[in-house]
């Protein structure tokens, strides 16, 4: 299953801007607009998934959690993160969105 929450980003807004002014101009059709979109969602959830390696340690105080439609949604008060044998990088209020990253195979179909 592919997740839009990458649509969210600097890339992701980015991205859905130059489409927006493609289809103002008649460069392209708002459907092929979406297929991109689409391929965008598919290859950063794939990217992401199979590319990035570096890990980070956390801790820090769950203020608020909740599960809705198989998404996660944990808010963190002073947090801290560490990667290895690095500085640690303290934050006071932080929103980890964690969504199921199995492939489902009926929604694959299409």
């Amino acid at each position: 299953m592919n997740y839009e929450v990458y649509r969210n980003t600097t890339l992701g807004n980015t991205l859905q801007e130059c489409l927006d002014d493609m289809i103002q101009t008649n460069q392209i059709t708002e459907r092929l607009a979406n297929r991109v979109l689409k391929e965008f969602d598919k290859s950063i959830n794939t990217t992401l998934a199979t590319r990035v390696k570096t890990r980070y340690n956390f801790k820090g105080t769950l203020s608020t959690y909740r599960f809705c439609d198989n998404v996660w949604t944990l808010l963190f008060k002073q947090i801290e993160f560490k990667e290895t044998q690095q500085e640690k990088i303290v934050a006071y209020n932080v929103k980890f969105v964690a969504c199921d990253g199995k492939k489902d195979t009926a929604a694959n179909l299409d």
